[in-house]
């Protein structure tokens, strides 16, 4: 039996003043983007990345555009350390980058980092401690004097060995836990810190608040971002960081706040890999902002290429319903929305539209390198006339009659639902095919001539039917209704040529093919479907017309 009296409140709301985030709806640019992929995702696996695969994933990182890269705790494993050191000793590092290195407010830890860091171009030197009331009062047993005190003088520390090592330092404090932490306290210990770093015009200093746990929220994580930023020393030359997780689910809608409410950069991994339930998702920040108008500066232009990467060096799975990079996030299989994004995709061809507004799609799925045939229209048991038409359009070149694009959706969801399975675009040709184009006829025409007197076309045609040719004469108000006369009087069958439509499927002039769609009516109402094919306009029509007609003599399609 659940219980939900044992939960109370954690977290510590600040004055309702603090909300003046609340007046945006929308942020205006993005952050300074910091991948903790190296650190945080890394240290989440089953099975940590081998130094080979840190490599190759480092390298992934740089071509997105991170300008900041925690590339690990140098001090708490040799393979991290090794890491850093390669990157350093191999000139790894472009001289538009600084890569980040996290250690505990620990002396000896500090050392070591130092260490690691020796020769680095650029690195901020990443220190914490928690300050949370549940830390402070059943893992360290302390004060809030003595845990500020253990603040201060890792401050001290790292100021200190920044001046006798060689590399170019910049220098980051984060009171972990600061979601559990008194708004007030969480501002004295980090002012605390700035004083001892002094930050300047040559020294700017980050201010990281960490939602190491989720507990609120979003909008009260928001209201403390903006309490501490109004409040916060030095703050012209302090840059506010947020480093939120993804208990509760949030982790996104927490930063977007907290950006409104002042914060300047972000620490998050490319897919939210990280403990629990994980970081923030970087990759669903930068493209909520970039579905909004606005740059992230971050290149996510070949989103399989990331997600293909990221699986192999992680060994993790990209959900496919994962926002904007899992596998089926563009694909519509539900007939409405097929329907309404076919026609949103032709009316912007159509009216040359450089904004994109079409329905259900929130961003282009070929600014990140997805496709429209694979990715968007998916067919199976529920899809529709009008995204199984446009598949084939899109893909194929077919563009059917609405009549027969109804007709032929019900072939291909009969057979989605009797074999219990998504069709692919070569699946929904092939269904095309069998039952409709250029179909074997037991009837076939071996020679014609016409001839036009004022509005009417006379034909001499040739059919042959099991092995025996008979010749016909028939005339109509075009060459397509002739030899439809002709068929109908060398067969005596009842019927009325009902649709007709043509085009052109591709090339130019003599090269280019016909395509021609004919539906026929019975006397009782029903309707058979045929399609026709051939760089010679009068063979697709007549291909077209007998494929119909065997489909209504052998009993339908």
């Amino acid at each position: 039996m659940m219980d939900a009296s044992k939960y109370q409140v954690g977290y510590y709301p600040v004055d309702k003043k603090y909300n003046k985030w609340v007046q945006k709806d929308h942020i205006e640019k993005p952050p300074v983007w910091c991948s903790v992929d190296m650190r945080d995702g890394n240290q989440s696996l089953v099975i940590p990345m081998s130094l080979e695969e840190k490599l190759e994933y480092y390298k992934v990182l740089l071509e997105v555009g991170f300008k900041e890269i925690e590339v690990g705790f140098p001090a708490a494993s040799e393979t991290e350390y090794e890491f850093l050191r390669t990157l350093i000793d191999q000139d790894l590092i472009p001289e538009d980058v600084t890569v980040q290195v996290l250690t505990q407010c620990r002396e000896h830890i500090i050392r070591r980092t130092f260490d690691a860091c020796k020769g680095a171009p650029s690195a901020i030197i990443h220190f914490y401690n928690s300050v949370s009331v549940a830390q402070r009062e059943q893992v360290f047993k302390m004060s809030r004097e003595e845990i500020k005190r253990i603040a201060v003088d890792g401050a001290k520390l790292v100021k200190k060995l920044s001046s006798e090592y060689e590399g170019n330092f910049r220098f980051e404090y984060s009171p972990e836990s600061f979601t559990g932490t008194e708004p007030e306290y969480a501002l004295e210990v980090c002012n605390a810190v700035l004083d001892v770093l002094q930050p300047g015009p040559d020294n700017n200093v980050i201010i990281n608040l960490p939602v190491t746990v989720e507990m609120s929220l979003p909008h009260v994580y928001a209201s403390q971002v903006e309490y501490i930023s109004e409040n916060l020393k030095y703050r012209e030359y302090v840059t506010l960081s947020l480093h939120p997780h993804n208990d509760r689910g949030t982790g996104v809608a927490d930063t977007e706040l907290a950006l409104l409410a002042g914060a300047d950069r972000v620490e998050g991994t490319l897919f939210g890999n990280g403990e629990r339930t994980g970081n923030v998702d970087i990759i669903t920040l930068a493209m909520n902002m970039y579905s909004h108008g606005v740059d992230p500066k971050l290149d996510l232009s070949n989103m399989n290429y990331l997600v293909e990467k990221y699986e192999r060096c992680t060994r993790m799975h990209v959900y496919e319903r994962a926002p904007y990079a899992g596998a089926l996030v563009f694909a519509a299989f539900s007939g409405s929305h097929q329907d309404a994004i076919a026609k949103g995709m032709k009316y912007r061809s159509k009216n040359k539209l450089h904004q994109w507004t079409v329905p259900y799609i929130p961003i282009d799925p070929k600014d990140i390198g997805r496709t429209y045939d694979a990715d968007v229209i998916r067919v199976n048991s529920q899809s529709g006339k009008g995204g199984i038409g446009y598949l084939l359009e899109q893909t194929y070149g077919y563009n059917l009659p609405a009549k027969m694009r109804e007709h032929f959706s019900y072939l291909c969801k009969d057979v989605s639902d009797h074999e219990h399975k998504e069709l692919k675009p070569d699946d929904v040709l092939a269904i095309f095919t069998d039952h409709y184009l250029n179909l074997s006829c037991p009837i076939s025409v071996t020679d014609f001539e016409f001839m036009r007197e004022n509005d009417v076309v006379k034909i001499n045609i040739t059919f042959m039917r099991d092995g025996v040719e008979t010749e016909m004469e028939a005339e109509g108000n075009g060459s397509l209704s002739a030899v439809n006369n002709a068929l109908s009087a060398y067969t005596a069958e009842q019927y009325t040529l009902q649709v007709f439509t043509q085009h052109s499927m591709q090339g130019q002039g003599s090269h280019s093919v016909a395509a021609s769609y004919i539906g026929l009516e019975t006397e009782n109402g029903e309707m058979f479907w045929g399609a026709g094919t051939d760089t010679d306009v009068f063979k697709a029509n007549t291909n077209a017309l007998l494929s119909a007609f065997h489909n209504m003599t052998k009993g339908g399609n």
